[in-house]
């Protein structure tokens, strides 16, 4: 039953995840602006969600036994709240750069790791790009005015 529970809050996790990134592509910038307050905000909420949702991934494979990080000898697991700090540093560290070194994932953490910052270096590339598609398609449906 704990299994179970810990599976369905990674499903509720990843779609999440997937929910924010459909809004960082269908969210429309501010009509005739190249760059919006609100688009920044999108993607800093999809980061946000990305980073807790990966966290929250390592979380559950350590509470059921599968050790997928390490700090030196091993992830010290001494209190609940010591664990959500080292996967949200980590969690963070690996989306937004390469890491530190400092903790390092292990067996299917490298894997999760290496997904996580590929979508990490995704995201930046999406929001341009979202973000020149939407103000050229802006450009296009106005008339011109001379």
């Amino acid at each position: 039953m704990n299994g179970l529970l810990i599976l369905l809050v990674i499903i509720i996790s990843f779609m999440g995840m997937g929910m924010s990134l459909y809004l960082l592509i269908k969210k429309q910038p501010a009509y005739d602006r190249r760059l919006s307050i609100r688009h920044f905000i999108v993607l800093l909420v999809v980061y946000a969600n990305v980073m807790v949702g990966f966290g929250v991934l390592y979380i559950a494979l350590e509470l059921l036994g599968i050790s997928v990080l390490k700090e030196g000898e091993a992830l010290h697991t001494d209190s609940f709240l010591h664990l959500i700090e080292d996967v949200l540093y980590f969690s963070a560290v690996t989306l937004l750069t390469v890491g530190y070194g400092d903790i390092i994932p292990q067996g299917v953490g490298r894997w999760i790791a290496m997904i996580q910052a590929l979508i990490g270096y995704l995201l930046p590339a999406a929001f341009v790009v979202t973000t020149f598609i939407h103000y050229d398609e802006s450009s296009q449906k106005r008339p011109n005015r001379l």
